[in-house]
């Protein structure tokens, strides 16, 4: 970790400055990473940098059972949200539907339909 002074035309970085270079199966360089804290605080130095190793985000087990499921299960809710904002035969009842429930309950469109199609995906799979 390092404190950061960036010159006057930069405030602040945040995100990846420089990630690993991947050339014929293996990785050349490290990542070095800026952050800056937007949390009220009384110390002045808000702004660091760090730097990890090409392999820092290289996952360490295989994927579990537990984790396809919940790969499948999002990826097949999110393709039946995309279809059901496109649906011009069910747009209108899920408009009201929606707007019936907006001060008690999900405040975006595509949250609502999140969670019916969740429930949906839900019910046929058990």
């Amino acid at each position: 970790m390092a404190i950061v002074k960036w010159n006057s035309a930069i405030d602040y970085v945040k995100g990846a400055l420089t990630r690993p270079k991947k050339e014929e199966g293996h990785s050349h360089g490290d990542y070095l990473i800026g952050t800056h804290r937007e949390a009220a605080t009384t110390n002045p130095n808000c702004t660091r940098a760090y730097v990890k190793p090409a392999d820092a985000y290289k996952r360490s087990t295989p994927v579990s059972s537990d984790e396809t499921l919940a790969r499948n299960r999002f990826g097949a809710i999110g393709t039946a949200v995309a279809a059901r904002k496109k649906n011009l035969s069910t747009i209108a009842a899920d408009t009201a539907a929606f707007n019936a429930q907006k001060e008690t309950g999900y405040k975006t469109f595509r949250q609502y339909l999140w969670h019916v199609c969740a429930d949906e995906y839900d019910q046929s799979n058990g």
